[in-house]
């Protein structure tokens, strides 16, 4: 038996004749561990690591030979990629399997932050899909904020708010998705103080908190809506126990996802109904423990009142945007206080109806202030994908890296090319955010609050 991990587990693992007990001993003392990144696909192309081969169930990720430091990286301030777990990349591939990236859907990510999933559905959907990202943490959903902002997407909600409050949005997604907060025994090769926090009460405590989370909001997935579960737990209670006690409600039923012999990922079934779920351990493939399920909401189910909404005289100056954002035609623009925003025009009323009952933290695209006539272009705008082809100056590592440090970039402007005024600073071809070129000097404007420290 290992000497540090828990020996009820290891115990009830073991349990299942096919479970190899002493390769999942092993792999948790080598605590080697594989690093995957996925790409952005509106930014990136080419992995920019060296690669020890792609994901084989996400399209656009791949496996590392070496783990580098993201935060010096500036092609992670960028949103060019994301460093994420492999096993949770998994989502991508049963999004292909249902087809979900074939026609619009509206998707909430209830537990959202750091934003991993998050990201990953923003680019697996549908681009003409509309996502709520959920937080309930208020000092974890400006990570989830910032996330969503890299990734520089007009079509996300971003939310503060108990699982509950989704109630009062009845039918009203066609997908959601619930990583719920669990005793994280899969992330115990990579949080050592999993380990000490791991008990079988806490098991008890997280399935029963589990159960109260999908009670409280499930109420907004639509008839036909698609409910993906998953932990980063090892323990039935959390997982196979769940999804027994949702097909329980008759409301459910359990859809089979197609796995490749290859890829190493067991399927499994719950005790009572035989209900379908996925388990990734390991010693088995190129990731950290995950559970994942999918059900299929067929109970029936009301939707609330989708009223039509007189659309508001937007207080944005008529033509404004001209010189800054691309496809504008297909864009809602409001004005937040001083903050001009975008968001997809089809989604209009939406909008209305979360604001209603949500409290939204960030909604589409802050394009900047307006400063009475003129605008001043925001941090968010320079990593989105609407902005126009704007003049860019483009920076060595060194300086790239002073600039996310929000440190001076050059006295000596020469190299800016003879460009003055407002400029994207770019590295390799990717946008890291707002400079002012001057005669004498280069006025430095990434946010104090995002800058990086030097390790």
């Amino acid at each position: 038996m290992s000497n540090f991990l828990p020996n009820a587990l290891v115990k009830k693992l073991g349990v299942n004749p096919l479970f190899d007990k002493d390769a999942f001993i092993k792999v948790h003392e080598e605590g080697i561990r594989a690093t995957a990144i996925r790409l952005n696909p509106n930014k990136l192309e080419e992995c920019p690591f060296d690669s020890k081969g792609k994901v084989p169930w996400c399209k656009a990720a791949y496996y590392l030979q070496d783990r580098p430091v993201f935060t010096l990286d500036p092609l992670f301030h960028a949103g060019a990629y994301y460093p994420q777990d492999a096993s949770s990349m998994f989502i991508d591939h049963i999004i292909q399997c249902l087809k979900l990236n074939l026609h619009a859907v509206r998707a909430l990510d209830l537990c959202g932050a750091p934003g991993g999933k998050s990201t990953l559905l923003n680019s697996s959907l549908h681009p003409d899909s509309l996502l709520v990202a959920n937080e309930i943490i208020k000092t974890r959903v400006t990570i989830l904020q910032d996330n969503l902002m890299k990734w520089g997407n007009a079509n996300t909600v971003t939310t503060n708010n108990d699982p509950a409050a989704f109630n009062r949005l009845p039918g009203y997604f066609d997908l959601m998705v619930v990583d719920a907060p669990c005793s994280g025994s899969g992330m115990f090769r990579k949080d050592a103080d999993a380990i000490e926090e791991w008990s079988e009460a806490n098991v008890k405590l997280c399935s029963e908190r589990q159960q109260r989370i999908l009670a409280e909001s499930l109420k907004a997935l639509k008839e036909g809506g698609y409910l993906f579960y998953s932990t980063c737990s090892y323990s039935s209670e959390e997982n196979e126990d769940i999804i027994d006690w949702l097909l329980d409600s008759g409301d459910f039923e359990s859809v089979d996802i197609t796995v490749e012999d290859n890829w190493g990922i067991d399927h499994t079934f719950s005790m009572k109904h035989r209900g379908h779920g996925y388990r990734f351990y390991p010693h088995k493939l190129g990731g950290e423990g995950f559970f994942i399920a999918v059900l299929k909401k067929v109970g029936e189910q009301e939707t609330f009142n989708r009223k039509r909404i007189k659309p508001e005289k937007s207080d944005v100056p008529k033509g404004i945007l001209n010189d800054w954002i691309s496809n504008s035609d297909s864009l809602h623009t409001f004005l937040h206080h001083e903050d001009v925003y975008v968001f997809p025009k089809i989604y209009e009323n939406d909008l209305k109806y979360l604001q209603n009952v949500l409290y939204l933290k960030n909604a589409g695209t802050n394009v900047g202030k307006l400063n009475r006539k003129e605008l001043i272009p925001s941090h968010a705008l320079a990593l989105s994908n609407y902005l126009v082809e704007y003049k860019a100056v483009d920076l060595s590592l060194e300086d790239a890296r002073n600039y996310l440090r929000k440190e001076n970039i050059c006295v000596d402007t020469s190299f800016a090319d003879g460009i003055q005024g407002w400029a994207i600073a770019r590295f390799q071809g990717q946008r890291l955010g707002w400079m002012k070129v001057l005669s004498n000097r280069i006025n430095n404007y990434y946010p104090k609050e995002l800058r990086i420290v030097n390790l």
